[in-house]
């Protein structure tokens, strides 16, 4: 039975990293200093019917150090890119040039700091909720075993208690990983 738990743990484990995975994809974007093209990576487009990432209605490019510039690939889609950027919470203010969006990176203030790190404290959130997502799955596909009598109640303990250790793992290295972050984002 414990080939199971195994299998279990590595399926948790890969799914538990996607979710470390995306956090720093995320926090990759809350650039502190100059501007990055990973800044708009979690803004979402409404297009197409649905919304769609940034990536796949325009270039984002970084002509100056304060400046970001998205080439909008769809003339209509200009005014949604605009929406969502502004929309997207990171305090941003894009204006609209033709088929281009212009998007100032403002000097960042104690206020624009303070903005930062709660988005990075929701980004962080997102994971830890995703991070128990997978817990859930793992202790109800470990509850299964148990009702077909595949394990016993103590597997069940010791399965659950697996479970729990990895969530706490994950849990922590995502608290680490916010920490980290906003010392970055402080540092003046």
């Amino acid at each position: 039975m414990s080939a199971d738990l195994n299998e279990l743990l590595q399926d948790l484990t890969r799914r538990m990293d996607g979710a470390l995975e995306s956090l720093r994809r995320d926090l990759s974007g809350l650039r502190s200093g100059r501007a990055s093209p990973n800044l708009l990576e979690p803004v979402r487009v409404e297009a197409y019917g649905g919304e769609v990432p940034l990536s796949q209605v325009g270039t984002v490019a970084v002509p100056e150090a304060r400046m970001l510039t998205v080439s909008v690939w769809d003339r209509g889609l200009v005014g949604a890119v605009e929406r969502a950027i502004r929309d997207a919470g990171l305090g941003l203010n894009p204006a609209a040039d033709g088929q281009t969006v212009r998007v100032p990176i403002p000097q960042l203030t104690e206020e624009r700091r303070n903005e930062l790190a709660r988005a990075a404290g929701r980004y962080a959130e997102n994971a830890k909720v995703a991070v128990r997502g997978v817990r859930r799955d793992g202790m109800d596909h470990a509850k299964g075993f148990e009702k077909k009598s595949e394990i016993s109640q103590d597997d069940m303990k010791a399965w659950s208690d697996s479970i729990q250790k990895l969530t706490d793992q994950y849990v922590k290295r995502i608290d680490e990983i916010l920490a980290d972050k906003e010392k970055e984002i402080r540092q003046v």
